[in-house]
């Protein structure tokens, strides 16, 4: 009888992401899983409680593998937040990208209902976390209250945006998913545009004189 082999977290991924691509579906059990690779059942509830988790922890990894390309960069921590957005998403659809028929098999189902998907939930936390820390420039209401759902508005639809591109590049058929690459340049740039509050606050700072000047003074 074979001896059993020692098995890391990422062995475990690996295997997975193999069997899903030569078989076109998931594995029937964890048992049979461990038995087709040669270790221990237990071994793999010391990392994954289920099939599931793994799923969930792929997608935080394209993520965790992103940010760490992009940490090491010295251009990228100088540039401004649309920059920095601009170079995550590039950077991200790379990873996607070669891993592209894993990353089609398990969500070609869901397509149409990403938002909701369970197994993108990992990378939902870790993506709004990372556009927080972006500090991209919101109206200063002076009203904690109003400021916590203008943050909490900007991290969701920062996230539908990110589902969009998914979307948009599973479906996309050009060359290099060159036109994915244009998707992303223009939603990106568009959405900091809208943001753009300089014309807005420039009204309110001017708002802010006109009243002061008619007040009457005493």
């Amino acid at each position: 009888m074979a001896k059993k082999k020692t098995i890391t977290e990422n062995d475990i991924i690996s295997s997975y992401m193999d069997y899903v691509l030569e078989h076109n579906e998931n594995p029937k059990s964890v048992y049979a899983f461990a038995k087709a690779n040669n270790f221990e059942e237990s071994k793999f509830y010391d990392f994954f409680g289920s099939f599931e988790a793994i799923e969930k922890h792929i997608f935080e990894a394209f993520f965790n593998n992103t940010v760490s390309v992009l940490d090491k960069s010295e251009d990228y921590k100088s540039f401004d937040a649309r920059n920095k957005l601009l170079s995550f998403y590039f950077t991200f659809f790379e990873n996607l990208t070669a891993n592209r028929s894993y990353v089609l098999h398990s969500l070609h189902h869901h397509k149409n209902g990403l938002k909701g998907l369970t197994l993108l939930s990992g990378l939902k936390r870790n993506f709004t976390s990372y556009i927080a820390e972006l500090n991209i420039e919101t109206l200063d209401i002076k009203q904690e209250q109003i400021e916590k759902i203008q943050r909490r508005a900007l991290q969701e639809s920062a996230w539908l945006q990110l589902l969009l591109t998914m979307k948009f590049w599973m479906e996309d058929t050009s060359a290099a998913f060159e036109k994915t690459d244009i998707f992303i340049e223009k939603s990106v740039n568009t959405s900091f545009d809208v943001l753009n509050i300089a014309p807005l606050k420039s009204v309110i700072d001017f708002g802010k004189f006109l009243f002061k000047e008619k007040m009457p003074t005493n």
